[in-house]
């Protein structure tokens, strides 16, 4: 049986040795966020301008954008071009200076610009492979998930996705998989789809020669220019791969075909794969946009992408392009993310945009596991972490130990031998993968073990498996084997199946990424089963896997939008619709399984987990199915809801208020957000209703409400506390919901750049050569000797704008975050301000004198306090002594202004910025 793998194994190999330890600069390094590819560049042309309306004998829009861009003296270079009008016409384009992305943003006829960005490839939280399907008694029906959401009952009814067309955009499906149909084309279950980018695609953007480059750096050894064929198949064997086939699997996997005995949740439906990430490494979203106007013009009904990259924001191009399907009548979910212990403000892209069914995922209720046989003493069968036996038919003898050291170091000469022996061990004391190394040279190749968690295991051994059991049979090993029984254990080869249950059932995975965005969207939208899941592998990587995480959440929303298109009818009415309906009817979860305890936060559930059933026998409408109150500057107390009665009788629906926990998103006393599991109180906002607390509507028949909201009193703003809850509507046959989600604190006040100390470091800070400058210091800029600084921030919140400036030395400019020592006053004395690649024109921004500008990021993401999440720290290296605009910068003394917009902040503003000042910086480079 070949290694197990841990979600990080290709993050970082960084190690910190001790809670206490400091790291050194050099590693920190590993944790630097800026996700833009460096001058590159996705245009959007507004079709109704003039410009591009005039007739010219260039032809398309794009050659008269060129013709412009000429004209214009700017030079650039076409990537790629986008042509789908009622959806996304434009361009990508490669410019010289992010002064011609100014200028560019300033023509006529450019509806917008927006920087490319990386996404990273999609993950699961952790998977079991299965090494071998040929047992006839394998588990029976593992659908606890169909029944959990009303699944089954529309399977019942004979409604299986028959008719839909369903777009996968992932690492691609095999296809060749019996329980996906065995083929690729008319007539097969993937009936087509494209790879867009081809195995040896990794995003990596380390070889392009512009200058300020290397923020963009990510490692792998393919190639970032995408080599598309025809045939979208994931067969890769880097680890982690199979991914859209096991999201393809939960959709569609055939009833019957399968070992499992497991069914797709619209297993009649046809699918599409588009294939956007290589065997290894990112992608960027210029691919995303191309995969998402291909399904669109493919005629897919649905859309499911489970792909989520930290961003906080709403208006990458991916999410613009995805938002726009959405609202055009294509069904479009995406994940949320598996970023929960980030805690709150940390929406993913592309999910985050307007109209898109962005999915939280809750865990599986039972999971299907293996047992051991224990012969020679009395004892329950053994159960152990694994949905497949394994593959040893004669019993073993046992070397067990309950000392959390045993093989954290290599194990002495006169250790027994190990071969043909199950060892016992307690986890603990040092990694598991080092216990196993050292067990391995012992001659061992399998272990139980044990201690406070019971899941996979985590460990890079070949030849060997290690697999967890539940603390009591481990107890219970140690104690006989100490006692001198001799105990042997079996593994029955068939049969031996229990299904186990999992504490955290039916309520929010832990690793859903909570929102909302930064710009105060209901993010994510809804729930759905994503913890725990059984479905469809790659055939030569063990065709069956359980994994989990939003990824696999999101195309079980997708299947049962499916179902519902199917029941409902085609019709871009029901597809704009879906999103409503399937909040409306969903099931609130719990925080967990206390009665004490209040709902969980909107902020990670949604509008709670999905009821397909629910959904499609419901004869009543409400609208909107989401609230924002806003925070309390831009306070929205009053909404107006609608309640349309498509019944054949009267109804009248009872009107209750159910709030959820208050998320409290921030932490006492700091500036930084909390991690998850995010802190809940019952501090609830209040709710009054127009009509009382019923509502009669006649059938057929449309009534209105008035909801007035009262915002919790006395509680803490400096913790951003985060209300939520729901409108609810009972009558005698249904019960539907209105979702509401506030802020009662003012989002202008939340600070964001960080100042605190952070691993023993005061950010921002200038680094030259791994160590802090906080003196006055020369650079040459040449590079083979990485002689130029390095600006370091940490965001403590999402902004809109971080921006890099030159200054005078002798400034007056005061800075919001005072350096050590340094004491400056303001002066606004004016001086024109080269912008880019937005505008800031006029107001004060343009009052502020300096130099020139250096460099500029949108649409930022807030910093972890993880190194291990690539998101710790942004470093932009300042290694060519240039402008924004490419000139040349006169040698002499400066200093850097770092500034970032807040929140809700004016760009013109400069009061509406918090701004850093640096030491000294000498520019002498040498010729």
């Amino acid at each position: 049986m070949g290694p197990r793998h841990s979600l990080k194994f290709a993050l970082l190999s960084l190690i910190i040795h001790t809670a206490f330890a400091i790291p050194s600069l050099s590693s920190l390094e590993d944790g630097q966020a800026f996700p833009l590819v460096p001058n590159r560049y996705i245009i959007e042309v507004d079709q109704s301008s003039g410009l591009l309306s005039s007739k010219i004998s260039d032809g398309s829009f794009h050659k008269r954008v060129y013709s412009e861009l000429q004209s214009r003296a700017i030079e650039f270079k076409v990537a790629k071009e986008y042509d789908v009008p009622d959806l996304f016409v434009g361009s990508v384009l490669e410019l010289q200076t992010a002064e011609d992305a100014a200028a560019l943003a300033a023509m006529p006829g450019i509806k917008a610009i927006r920087p490319v960005q990386f996404v990273e490839r999609p993950t699961t939280m952790k998977n079991i492979v299965a090494p071998d399907v040929n047992d006839p008694s394998l588990p029976p029906d593992l659908q606890s998930t169909h029944v959990l959401t009303g699944v089954d009952k529309v399977h019942a009814q004979g409604i299986t996705g028959k008719g839909i067309k369903i777009g996968i955009i992932d690492t691609g499906i095999d296809y060749t998989h019996p329980a996906l149909g065995g083929g690729f084309g008319d007539g097969f279950k993937v009936v087509g789809g494209y790879d867009l980018v081809g195995d040896n695609y990794n995003g990596d953007c380390a070889t392009s020669s512009l200058p300020h480059i290397s923020v963009c750096s990510r490692p792998g050894s393919g190639t970032n220019t995408p080599v598309p064929d025809e045939l979208p198949l994931d067969q890769c064997s880097a680890i982690p791969q199979g991914h859209g086939t096991h999201v393809a699997g939960i959709i569609g996997a055939n009833p019957g075909s399968n070992p499992f005995n497991i069914s797709g949740v619209a297993y009649e439906a046809t699918l599409t794969a588009y294939r956007v990430f290589g065997c290894t490494g990112v992608v960027t979203d210029d691919v995303l946009v191309d995969a998402l106007l291909m399904g669109v013009r493919d005629g897919n009904d649905i859309l499911t992408l489970s792909i989520a990259g930290p961003s906080g924001w709403s208006e990458t191009t991916s999410s613009v392009v995805a938002s726009r399907i959405a609202s055009s009548g294509t069904v479009v979910t995406i994940a949320a993310g598996n970023q929960g212990e980030y805690g709150s403000w940390y929406a993913s892209t592309p999910g985050g945009g307007k109209d898109i069914i962005n999915v939280a995922s809750s865990d599986n209720t039972f999971i299907p596991l293996r047992t051991a046989t224990v012969h020679g003493a009395d004892h329950d069968p053994i159960l152990y972490y694994d949905i497949l036996p394994i593959n040893i038919t004669e019993p073993l003898p046992i070397y067990a130990t309950s000392n959390t050291s045993y093989a954290c170091g290599r194990l002495p000469e006169d250790a027994p031998n190990l071969s043909g022996t199950l060892v016992v061990l307690k986890a603990g004391s040092c990694a598991v993968n080092t216990k196993v190394n050292n067990l391995k040279a012992k001659g061992a190749d399998l272990a139980f073990v044990y201690g406070d968690a019971f899941g996979p295991l985590t460990y890079f051994v070949e030849d060997f498996t290690a697999i967890a059991i539940q603390a009591i049979d481990g107890d219970f090993l140690v104690r006989e084997f100490e006692a001198g029984t001799s105990i042997t254990i079996s593994f029955p080869q068939s049969g031996g199946i229990e299904q186990f249950p999992l504490e955290a059932g039916g309520l929010i995975s832990y690793f859903t990424s909570y929102g909302p965005t930064n710009d105060f969207l209901f993010k994510p939208s809804v729930a759905a089963p994503g913890g725990n899941i059984v479905s469809t592998w790659p055939m030569p990587l063990g065709e069956y896997a359980l994994a989990s995480g939003t990824s696999m959440a999101t195309p079980f929303v997708a299947g049962s939008a499916a179902l519902l298109l199917a029941a409902k009818g085609k019709s871009a009415d029901v597809a704009t619709g879906m999103m409503t309906l399937l909040e409306t009817t969903a099931k609130p979860l719990a925080s967990n399984h206390s009665e004490d305890d209040p709902l969980q936060t909107l902020t990670q559930q949604g509008a709670g987990l999905i009821n397909v059933f629910d959904a499609m026998r419901t004869t009543t409408s409400v609208s909107p199915a989401e609230l924002v109150i806003n925070d309390t500057a831009y306070f929205r107390g009053e909404h107006i809801i609608t309640v349309r009665n498509q019944g054949a009788s009267e109804k009248v629906y009872q009107l209750t208020h159910v709030p959820a926990g208050t998320a409290i998103t921030v932490r006492s006393g700091s500036i930084l957000v909390a991690d998850g599991p995010v802190p809940l109180t019952k501090d609830f906002a209040s709710v009054s209703f127009s009509c009382g607390s019923s509502l009669t509507v006649g059938s057929g028949q449309t009534q209105t409400f008035t909801a007035t909201f009262t915002p919790p009193a006395d509680i803490d703003q400096t913790t951003f506390p985060v209300y939520s809850g729901f409108i609810q509507l009972t009558d005698e046959e249904e019960q539907l919901h209105v979702a509401y989600l506030g802020l009662a604190a003012t989002l202008y006040d939340k600070k964001v750049m960080d100042d605190t100390d952070f691993l023993g470091l005061q950010f921002p800070l200038l680094v030259k050569d791994s160590d802090e400058i906080d003196v006055p210091t020369n650079f040459t800029f040449d590079n083979a000797t990485s002689d130029f600084p390095q600006v370091w921030t940490r965001l403590a919140f999402g902004t809109r704008t971080l921006r890099i400036d030159l200054v005078d030395v002798d400034t007056d400019i005061e800075p919001t975050i005072a350096r050590r020592g340094l004491d400056i006053r303001i002066n606004l004395e004016l001086k024109p301000l080269l912008t880019f690649p937005g505008h800031h024109d006029g107001g004060t921004f343009d009052q502020l004198k300096t130099v020139g500008p250096i460099v500029e990021f949108p649409f930022m993401p807030r910093q972890t306090s993880d190194l291990l999440s690539g998101n710790a720290v942004s470093i932009y290296p300042f290694n060519s002594p240039t402008f924004a605009n490419g000139t040349r910068i006169p040698n002499g003394s400066y200093r850097l202004l770092v500034r970032a917009l807040k929140v809700t902040g004016d760009p013109t503003k400069a009061e509406d910025y918090e701004s850093w000042l640096s030491p000294i910086v000498g520019i002498y480079p040498g010729n």
